[in-house]
């Protein structure tokens, strides 16, 4: 069985990184399916999604690599063809990926105890994201 939804969120942008787990885990549950895999879709080219423990340190750790790897201020020939300041955006979300799956046994995500789902959004403005969650299993 299939069961698709979607979760809706307001980011600031910017990196911002939104603990989304409990979202997720609401979905699961009231799909009715008691084991099988839950993905979570991002449509959209500069956001992602991906665990974490979602902790400050860790969540400001992340954002500095990032910062370090694909600098904000870099000029990307992106600006230049779309006259935009993004291209960074772009890729921070393809070197993390689109989506995430999660298996789920008896109803419950199967995480770490310090594993969180979270959506990054490294578009440069504040967004309005609408995310695909489907859930593929057996009730």
């Amino acid at each position: 069985m299939v069961v698709t939804r979607e979760l809706s969120l307001s980011t600031r942008g910017n990196g911002d990184i939104r603990d989304i787990t409990a979202e997720v885990t609401r979905l699961v549950r009231e799909s009715g399916l008691r084991s099988g895999i839950v993905t979570v879709f991002c449509p959209g080219s500069t956001g992602a999604l991906t665990t974490i423990e979602y902790e400050d340190g860790v969540i400001a750790d992340l954002q500095q690599v990032l910062d370090e790897i694909v600098p904000p201020d870099r000029p990307y020939r992106h600006h230049l063809r779309w006259g935009d300041d993004n291209g960074h955006a772009h890729i921070r979300a393809a070197l993390m990926g689109p989506s995430i799956t999660i298996p789920f046994v008896d109803g419950r995500l199967t995480l770490g105890t310090w594993q969180q789902v979270v959506f990054c959004d490294f578009d440069t403005r504040p967004r309005n994201r609408r995310l695909v969650v489907q859930i593929l299993g057996e009730p």
